[in-house]
């Protein structure tokens, strides 16, 4: 996930006591491996900084990268970067809301709707939710399908009008306009359609599986477009 440079100490806004945690040591001059599992603190442009939660990511490229999409679908299908960019883009302009309260505004991403994918893969009657993994190989996060369904819900290829770069989640993460960031997994490498909502990295360690911006768990009163 990523946090940004500003409002470094304003952990009001619904943070978990870990992440508080690991912000206080952090701030504290601790090493990279705290004890959220935040690690590999690097600077980065417009406003943001990097985290990951293990220790390495391995880089992934047009050359290597793969997006596999399965789980309740008719047609499972694993598609390149390439085939992700030759398919149309949505472009959107949100403020970028990190949990822990700092914001960094107007930020473009571009991407393929997310629904789109899930329509070409043919979901079935039996699915309720969609699961995303990582190829840092353990972060993850989930969504209802309704959710999933959302305009406002991407898979992103580009940010601040540039190819997303390795320290923000690229070449491919998922954007959820509307949550908090840590919904907008990085690294992005499996979409599964399944029955139920899986609880994600940070809702493992206490964060809402819900997450809207200024809205208490389980309200969806945002607009679909």
């Amino acid at each position: 996930m990523l946090l940004g440079t500003l409002g470094l100490g304003a952990l009001g806004v619904v943070a978990a006591p870990a992440l508080q945690r690991g912000m206080e040591s952090f701030l504290a001059g601790a090493a990279e491996r705290d004890p959220t599992g935040l690690t590999g603190l690097l600077p980065n442009g417009g406003g943001f900084r990097y985290y990951s939660v293990t220790s390495s990511v391995p880089h992934k490229d047009a050359d290597n990268y793969q997006l596999k999409i399965d789980g309740l679908v008719d047609r499972p299908v694993t598609y390149t970067l390439a085939d992700l960019r030759a398919m149309p883009q949505t472009r959107m302009v949100r403020d970028v809301q990190c949990v822990t309260g700092w914001r960094v505004p107007g930020t473009p991403f571009e991407g393929v709707r997310l629904s789109r994918l899930l329509d070409a893969a043919g979901v079935r009657s039996s699915a309720g939710a969609v699961r995303f993994t990582c190829f840092d190989g353990a972060y993850s996060e989930s969504l209802t399908l309704d959710q999933a369904r959302r305009a406002d819900v991407i898979v992103a290829l580009r940010m601040q009008d540039k190819n997303l770069s390795h320290s923000h989640g690229g070449p491919v993460r998922l954007y959820v306009a509307p949550m908090y960031f840590y919904k907008s997994a990085k690294w992005l490498s499996g979409i599964t359609v399944t029955e139920d909502v899986r609880a994600g990295y940070w809702e493992n360690r206490g964060y809402d599986i819900d997450a809207w911006v200024g809205k208490s768990n389980g309200r969806d009163d945002e607009p679909t477009s």
